[in-house]
């Protein structure tokens, strides 16, 4: 048995939830507990989700058990998405910038649980976001760059031409010293591999002209992706060559 399936067990025997998350939540300390966080998505029901969402970093800052809990219930609206449920979305789209980082990944993380069963309401109500603020930015690429969600092919055509719209909106430089702008650099120094792996005949020709741009933080992000062994394994010779392209792009 897994600790998921272990965890799925016990939350099944309980009526009330909270002091069990609570305590086996990891917090403090550098890692949650993402198998219990699995297990109680599964488990768990729309109200609970919502209840969970509104603890705010005044009741439970970071690394506080109680963030855990609005983590899962970040995550959890994921799987409550419907058509029918579509404000969801506005309130992922606020989490996104929630100065919990974990809060951030579990908008993420909601997307990703969206989008297996509806990629295509994902892509309408997120495509706005590629517009929005930094971490709106970060939050619909991270959402979106996943395996699951970039099959068929087209579904990654899609995504790489976001990933390419917020990478070449990238504003002046005074700008980019933001923390807010560091975590979606971040963010995009692996979602385009994952994007490009899924797609490698769209995908590498769009990353290619990133190097006409001559910005030093898009080089930075083509160098990051360009280390992932995902890229290695579609075409490494052409890694290789962009890697000496990237590099003497001064």
């Amino acid at each position: 048995m897994t600790k998921q399936e272990k965890y799925r067990r016990e939350l099944l025997n309980l009526t009330h939830w909270d002091e069990y998350l609570l305590a086996n939540s990891n917090l403090p300390g550098p890692r949650g507990n993402l198998e219990l966080m699995q297990a109680f998505i599964e488990v768990g029901d729309e109200d609970t989700f919502l209840r969970y969402v509104k603890i705010t970093p005044e009741q439970a800052p970071v690394n506080n058990p109680g963030e855990f809990l609005a983590f899962c219930g970040t995550v959890g609206l994921g799987k409550a998405i419907t058509p029918g449920k579509t404000a969801y979305f506005e309130i992922l789209r606020q989490q996104a910038s929630d100065p919990r980082w974990r809060i951030r990944e579990g908008v993420a993380w909601a997307l990703e649980l969206a989008g297996k069963k509806d990629f295509e309401l994902v892509l309408k109500h997120t495509g706005p976001w590629a517009s929005g603020s930094l971490l709106e930015q970060r939050a619909v690429a991270a959402g979106l760059s996943h395996p699951s969600l970039l099959k068929p092919e087209k579904n990654a055509v899609r995504v790489l031409a976001i990933l390419d719209f917020i990478t070449r909106s990238f504003g002046p430089a005074e700008n980019r010293k933001q923390e807010d702008f560091r975590t979606l650099r971040q963010g995009l120094g692996y979602c385009w591999s994952v994007a490009i792996a899924a797609c490698p005949e769209a995908g590498k020709p769009v990353f290619e002209k990133l190097a006409d741009l001559h910005d030093p933080d898009i080089r930075w992000i083509m160098k990051e992706n360009l280390k992932k062994n995902r890229l290695v394994k579609v075409d490494r010779e052409w890694v290789e060559n962009l890697q000496k392209l990237v590099s003497l792009n001064i």
